[in-house]
């Protein structure tokens, strides 16, 4: 069942993107759109959760951060050591938060904000 609200990332490179967060995350591709050429949307399925990557041409990047994308996963220290391999940017090491999460910051490689959570 698709998510009722879905994320999306607008990018200048949305193959990188994907890369980052298909290896990253694990997350599966569901749809891309044109089926045919150049592709202007991919859906990726990530656990439960759906989040979209739209191709916008270069200025995106340059928009202040508006959004900021908080993943759960199953070994934040892991999915940390993949981070700048990958393409992205750690922040800091995780921190073990009050409310009983493990939390790491990053950036994927276009700068978006991205917190790898996991319960403790």
């Amino acid at each position: 069942m698709p998510s009722t609200i879905q994320p999306i990332i607008m990018t200048e490179d949305l193959d990188r993107l994907q890369t980052f967060y298909t290896a990253l995350l694990d997350a599966k591709e569901t749809e891309r759109f044109p089926a045919e050429g150049p592709t202007f949307f991919v859906g990726l399925r990530v656990g439960d959760s759906d989040l979209g990557l739209v191709s916008e041409s270069a200025g995106a990047a340059d928009a202040p951060q508006r959004m900021l994308l908080s993943v759960d996963v199953d070994d934040v220290v892991a999915r940390l050591e993949q981070v700048e391999t990958l393409g992205g940017r750690v922040l800091g090491p995780p921190n073990d938060m009050p409310w009983g999460q493990r939390v790491a910051h990053i950036q994927d490689p276009d700068g978006n904000a991205v917190n790898l959570t996991q319960p403790i």
